[in-house]
């Protein structure tokens, strides 16, 4: 007869299975109780500010600040002549508090707010693992431009942001406020 496996080697297993960060830390795709920076981002943070959508419309060209705004993306990015992509996103507000299945951090997911605060465009040069695959950005998924507004208006009217640094959480590697019915804070 064999040994039955110990729970910590089927929790191994099971973390090996999983998203990156999923099993210790937050890892990319911020598997936290709050926001947690990765790798490179608190310096684009720091010189960001959250203007709000009216704000950004309304502010001349030269008086645009680095903005820090979440989107979902909303339909599929457009390939540019210069290799950048167009991606028309649904502004959101991020939610300090994520929402979790249980009080375990690996259950938590980055949180925004399931109202559409309004459009914009964000004009981003993709990472490679961010262009294709199951992972990839596409229509749903979750990106947290840091950008400055171009003064240029995309075709629903919207603020078109010049993006200097993104994240990304796949479709399915966050939540909207629209989840808590079934978890909790």
């Amino acid at each position: 007869m064999r040994p039955v496996a110990s729970f910590r080697s089927i929790l191994a297993l099971l973390c090996l299975s999983m998203p990156a960060g999923a099993c210790g830390g937050a890892g990319a795709y911020g598997f936290a109780h709050e926001y947690e920076f990765v790798e490179g981002e608190r310096a684009f943070a720091e010189g960001s500010v959250t203007l709000s959508y009216e704000e950004v419309q309304r502010a001349r060209p030269e008086a645009q600040v680095r903005q820090a705004w979440f989107g979902v993306v909303t339909g599929a990015p457009v390939r540019q002549e210069d290799g950048t992509v167009r991606v028309p996103l649904s502004l959101r507000a991020h939610q300090e508090r994520h929402l979790c299945q249980t009080s375990s951090s690996e259950t938590c997911r980055v949180t925004v707010s399931a109202r559409d605060l309004g459009s914009f465009t964000a004009v981003l040069s993709l990472r490679p693992d961010d262009r294709a695959g199951r992972l990839r950005l596409w229509t749903g998924s979750l990106v947290k431009v840091y950008g400055t507004a171009t003064g240029e208006t995309d075709a629903s009217g919207g603020p078109v942001l010049r993006g200097e640094w993104y994240r990304h959480w796949p479709a399915h590697y966050f939540v909207t406020t629209a989840a808590s019915g079934g978890m909790r804070r």
